[in-house]
């Protein structure tokens, strides 16, 4: 599914060039559950960032349901991040002004799908993290818990064939953080392939295999 092949990535600042990644070689199939691992700086949120096309890089191929990522347009990409890949983030990313409703309706209006059926996708979403009582609510009067579930359901609307997680319990209690590896656990039985970036040792062990980074290298 994805395949990442000798990625570099640096910064050049005047003649110095600063390596953030480094031969990163990397091959996951459908279904998986990766954990990413490594301490800060040593490139975890990048590699998640150039598997979700959010960030580019430098050298070699990136390759993604048999699409050569390095040569598409930016157009292309997107277009192909929204179909295939919801993301998840430690800071929730919702949108301050918009309700839970709004915030988990929010990729669907990109993706032109009509207004009833976009009602009964948010309303299964509701239903299935048990927050309909919460849908007119701001993020802002929500606990951290309730805002990542309302960023996971957002993240799973479209129906994503891989869930980026960037450190997804980073800021919950650890009753909140089982509930959110549990749920990951549920999705990851249904076939959607995850890639989670943690710190946590008890975390990383929900996946099928741990990958770990050290100064942007994979550790073998």
């Amino acid at each position: 599914m994805i395949e990442l092949k000798g990625i570099y990535k640096w910064v050049n600042t005047g003649s110095n060039r600063t390596f953030i990644l480094k031969d990163i070689n990397l091959s996951i199939k459908e279904g998986e559950f990766i954990s990413i691992m490594g301490p800060s700086g040593s490139g975890k949120s990048t590699v998640l960032n150039i598997i979700g096309m959010l960030d580019e890089f430098n050298e070699r191929e990136y390759h993604f349901l048999h699409e050569s990522v390095h040569q598409l347009k930016e157009k292309q990409r997107a277009a192909l991040y929204k179909q295939y890949i919801g993301f998840v983030f430690q800071a929730y990313h919702l949108i301050d002004e918009l309700t839970v409703y709004e915030n988990i309706e929010t990729p669907l209006i990109y993706q032109d799908i009509k207004t009833a059926e976009r009602k009964a996708m948010v309303a299964d979403m509701l239903d299935r993290f048990n927050i309909v009582g919460k849908k007119d609510l701001f993020p802002a009067q929500l606990s951290g818990g309730q805002q990542q579930l309302v960023g996971i359901a957002r993240a799973l609307i479209s129906n994503p064939k891989l869930i980026l997680a960037d450190e997804p319990t980073g800021n919950l209690n650890s009753k909140q953080g089982e509930e959110i590896m549990n749920l990951f656990s549920e999705l990851n039985k249904e076939g959607v392939t995850i890639i989670q970036v943690t710190h946590s040792e008890k975390n990383a062990a929900y996946g099928s295999r741990i990958v770990h980074l050290l100064d942007g290298r994979i550790e073998h």
